[in-house]
């Protein structure tokens, strides 16, 4: 018998390591990328140059994944480092709200839902009621 919001902590463990992909996707794009730069560029939230985004989002995708491993342990710390990734992951995707409103929206979203799966059912399995 499943255990009440296990579907909850695989969603999060799944974003949380889908999110972490994405960045890296992203860190590789950014620090291979030598073309032209958009203008309104130098009014980004970490500057003009893409690999700053690029160190960045490498660090960001790292911890996203480790996350994603360390929630299914169940262990209180990785519970709490899955719900900071989760607030990571929706901060750093503010910053992309003027460039791509609809993906940034979606990775706040995303991380919302990750903080609420971990915060309401990511305790240790004995803690959790049927």
């Amino acid at each position: 018998m499943e255990e009440r919001g296990h579907g909850w902590l695989v969603f999060s463990a799944v974003v949380l390591g889908v999110a972490g992909v994405m960045r890296i996707l992203d860190s590789i794009w950014a620090f291979r990328y030598h073309g032209a730069l958009p203008s309104n560029l130098q009014d980004a939230t970490f500057g003009s140059s893409l690999k700053t985004y690029g160190w960045i989002y490498l660090i960001v995708g790292i911890l996203l994944i480790l996350a994603a491993l360390a929630v299914v342990s169940r262990s209180q710390i990785a519970r709490w480092v899955g719900i900071v990734a989760g607030a990571v992951a929706a901060i750093t995707a503010i910053g992309w709200l003027p460039y791509y409103p609809i993906w940034a929206s979606v990775y706040i979203a995303l991380g919302i839902m990750v903080i609420y799966g971990l915060s309401a059912y990511g305790g240790r399995e004995d803690s959790v009621t049927s």
